[in-house]
């Protein structure tokens, strides 16, 4: 549920040739809106691109780890070709999806280090474990699938769009019903706070 409204977002953005680059847990805000709950709101646009230049990969990571070991972007959700300053289209946001999706599964990044460097060669070199194994217990088999195509290490391996990833997730059994949304609102959202009393009289 969460996820088919994060990829109805970045759809829009990659119609209009933008690529968000930084799409992770943090920048995803799950509110209410109106009367709609659970609505999302994919925020921080601030290293979108527009153009797909490519620059020369080693020279790209080695700058941007000279640059006080900082990333144009977040290193545990950057796509491999993100990491190597390679051209961007709308599947680099899709691998960051994926880790998204990773976290909202299993509670723990696709890849964890003690610095940006040992995360990102671990996106560039590494194979992810299944959400299933990382959690010891079974995930709906349609779910893990798509999860690890996200994660795949080269474009191309990736689903080609946002819209064909909802696509294959509203194929899913959804049991986050509306009812459910408003159960779980009405037990864990806080209440209102209530109106002070009013000033008594030549007080």
């Amino acid at each position: 549920f969460l996820l088919r409204q994060i990829l109805h977002s970045l759809a829009e953005a990659h119609a209009d040739g933008f690529v968000h680059r930084d799409v992770k847990p943090a920048n995803v805000f799950v509110c209410r809106y109106g009367l709609d709950l659970d609505f999302v709101k994919v925020l921080d646009f601030g290293l979108v691109r527009s153009t797909p230049e490519a620059e020369d990969a080693p020279a790209a990571l080695a700058r941007s780890l000279a640059e006080g070991d900082v990333l144009r972007g977040t290193p545990a959700f950057m796509a491999p070709e993100q990491i190597l300053g390679d051209a961007l289209d709308g599947r680099a946001d899709l691998y960051a999806v994926g880790g998204v999706a990773y976290w909202l599964l299993t509670g723990e990044l696709v890849f964890e280090g003690e610095t940006p460097m040992a995360i990102v060669m671990q996106h560039l070199k590494e194979e992810p474990d299944p959400p299933s194994a990382r959690l010891g217990r079974p995930v709906p088999e349609e779910l893990e699938d798509l999860v690890m195509a996200l994660l795949a290490k080269t474009p191309e391996e990736r689903p080609p769009s946002a819209d064909a990833v909802c696509a294959v997730l509203e194929e899913l059994a959804d049991s986050w019903t509306g009812q459910a949304r408003r159960a779980w609102w009405e037990e864990v959202a806080p209440r209102p706070a209530s109106s002070p009393p009013a000033a008594p009289p030549g007080g």
